[in-house]
């Protein structure tokens, strides 16, 4: 006997394909995908925005939060912050020519991507957003670390195995705690393929209304394009990272 519910399948079945969806899309393609008559591919679409499980932007297109799996105010942030930062990671994708990244740490200062805007390059710079992304190799990782509780960021690097995961890997924790000083003061964070080979990771700081970072977004750079525009990728980067802050009430001093 079918013991499904056809309701509860449908709004399984669009989380399903909106986790399998690499960009925004309009209903349009929903109802196209899914055979869904448009006014309940609409109210599905809505239901999952006011609970949080999805955004839908300004141009009317809809992505998932990837941290829908977590209790429900951590999914309100983070919807707030992928409606902020979403149509600005496009743009700087755009202007970049390279892959955008959004990530946030977690209670345990690991680093965990949210969001990404991939390189339309044949070769390009990319992971999957559910991905490992350890905080002390990788540039948002200690970008945050960097902004993060002093006490908690030293606790972290004291218990966390720091391999190499290329030749360049800085592994010395008093090493990179050393780079928290000059991150902080220059607004970026530069791992020189030190989490993947061949590749430039670049974060600067999101702030938040309170005037503390909640995020970090990431420019993830073929090493071969960077070495010749690294000043104009960096301001590109922060510029975009500003935007994004004051979209979420921070006041610049």
């Amino acid at each position: 006997m079918n013991t499904e519910v056809k309701s509860a399948a449908r709004v399984l079945d669009l989380l399903e394909y909106l986790a399998g969806c690499s960009e925004p899309v309009k209903l349009k393609e929903i109802v196209a995908a899914l055979g869904f008559p448009k006014s309940s591919a609409h109210a599905l679409a809505q239901t999952l925005v006011s609970r949080g499980y999805a955004i839908q932007d300004a141009t009317e297109r809809y992505v998932l939060v990837h941290a829908s799996r977590h209790q429900s105010a951590a999914r309100a942030l983070e919807a707030r912050l992928l409606s902020a930062a979403h149509p600005i990671m496009e743009q700087l994708r755009e202007d970049t020519g390279e892959t955008v990244m959004l990530a946030v740490l977690t209670t345990r200062g690991d680093c965990r991507r949210i969001a990404k805007c991939v390189s339309r390059q044949a070769i390009r710079f990319d992971v999957e957003i559910d991905a490992p992304s350890e905080s002390y190799c990788s540039a948002t990782g200690r970008l945050l670390l960097a902004h993060w509780d002093p006490a908690l960021a030293d606790a972290h690097l004291a218990k966390a195995n720091l391999l190499p995961r290329t030749p360049k890997t800085v592994t010395d924790p008093d090493a990179i705690r050393r780079m928290f000083g000059p991150i902080r003061e220059q607004g970026i964070a530069i791992s020189n393929e030190e989490h993947v080979a061949g590749s430039i990771g670049l974060a600067a700081p999101i702030w938040g209304r309170e005037g503390k970072v909640v995020a970090a977004l990431n420019l993830g750079v073929v090493a071969l394009r960077y070495h010749g525009r690294s000043s104009e990728l960096i301001q590109l980067l922060k510029d975009a990272a500003t935007r994004i802050s004051g979209r979420l009430g921070h006041k610049a001093s």
